[in-house]
């Protein structure tokens, strides 16, 4: 790394540290004045709280860091503008994309940050903070309990009802309560039914195990064949899984990158429709953290200025960008939820819209041509002379 390369790093990630801590200090000062005298009825240690914000801090950063680097960016490089420090290392050789190299680099690494946060941590936070609260006020966890759960196994024609099950993936040995069963057959007619009062699985043997229940058969016209009581009825080879039972109705947006891929592989029959927002929120967890890539492109052009009177209107440019980057993004992904365009397209095309953006803009600022300006296109066309 050259002697410039340190120079530039140092003079942004001075500015982005002090944004990324101060928003960081912000957001953490308002809500433990919010959240203050529930921690205190509850009498909760201090230990307590700081895991409590722990767990809240990668979805934050999720937010601060791209806001961080563009506010970052703005103030290094007009700042090296205005002190005419870009122009000198222009005179002396060096480009404009070699003078942005560096930065491109933090903002890829902030990429890979982002992206790591956006894996488990962050989608997770929601949950673990309701958990984490209705702790303390001793409220049952609805994130943990999922109550009159449906679903429906279409390959298998078969339909189940439960009264109560835990709603975690990685539950160690979940149980499931007041289990109803229904299996049809081609035709739709009901052939066989199963009630139980508990059921566990285990996945090692792929095995259903019903408690305190009856197993009923009908025949083809819908008489009732049999009706049998059991203690303990062992049922192996079912496709349905705790897991796959308590996803069918999740939330996406608290799901985590494997917990997506999860739903999409066990739930592959489902409609489209109900399958869209899964895969649109499975795509946006990747692509979500270029937008600090995106940042870096459109914001590194429009910061450098060969003039004072040009600092205001780079500024107000590249922020301009950034908001309609951001209002973009979350357009898209409701038309994605929404199975109205495909979800790659729908989290991926604003990048690529604004990132394509910058790399005009760079192109423009590094053969020394103007920027288009919004007046230039409701200019009236000169007339021509007949």
């Amino acid at each position: 790394m050259i002697l410039l390369d340190r120079y530039i790093l140092r003079s942004f990630l001075t500015p982005f540290l002090l944004c990324f801590f101060g928003f960081l200090s912000i957001w953490l000062v308002f809500d433990l004045q919010s959240n203050t005298s529930d921690f205190i009825e509850a009498h909760v240690s201090l230990r307590w709280v700081v895991v409590y914000y722990l767990t809240q801090v990668p979805q934050f950063m999720m937010i601060c860091i791209p806001v961080g680097l563009l506010l970052a960016l703005l103030f290094c490089l007009s700042k090296m503008s205005r002190s005419n420090e870009i122009i000198s290392m222009l005179t002396a050789g060096q480009s404009l994309p070699r003078l942005l190299l560096p930065l491109v680099l933090v903002g890829l690494v902030l990429t890979g940050v982002c992206a790591a946060l956006n894996y488990t941590l962050a989608p997770h936070s929601d949950s673990i903070k309701r958990e984490l609260r209705n702790g303390i006020s001793k409220k049952p966890s609805k994130a943990r309990t999922l109550t009159s759960q449906l679903f429906r196994n279409r390959p298998d024609r078969r339909t189940w009802y439960v009264t109560s099950m835990p709603a975690k993936a990685d539950d160690p040995d979940p149980l499931l309560q007041g289990v109803d069963i229904l299996e049809q057959n081609e035709t739709g007619a009901i052939v066989a039914r199963w009630f139980a009062f508990t059921a566990r699985y285990r996945p090692e043997t792929k095995k259903w195990l019903f408690f305190n229940g009856k197993t009923v058969q009908f025949g083809a016209d819908g008489t009732l064949l049999s009706s049998k009581p059991f203690q303990t009825l062992e049922i192996n080879n079912w496709s349905e899984t705790p897991w796959r039972i308590a996803s069918s109705n999740l939330d996406p947006q608290g799901l985590s990158v494997a917990e997506l891929q999860e739903y999409l592989k066990n739930n592959a029959d489902f409609p489209k429709p109900q399958l869209a927002p899964y895969a649109t929120h499975l795509q946006y967890r990747w692509a979500l953290p270029f937008q600090c890539l995106a940042v870096v492109l459109f914001t590194g052009p429009l910061a450098i200025v060969f003039s004072r009177r040009g600092v205001l209107s780079g500024i107000a440019g590249a922020i301009f960008l950034f908001a309609g980057m951001t209002f973009f993004t979350f357009l898209m992904l409701a038309f994605g939820k929404g199975n109205r365009i495909s979800p790659t397209f729908a989290t991926w095309s604003p990048l690529l819209l604004f990132g394509g953006i910058g790399l005009y803009l760079l192109y423009l600022k590094a053969t020394n041509r103007e920027f288009p300006k919004l007046a230039d296109l409701f200019a009236p066309k000169p007339k021509i002379p007949q």
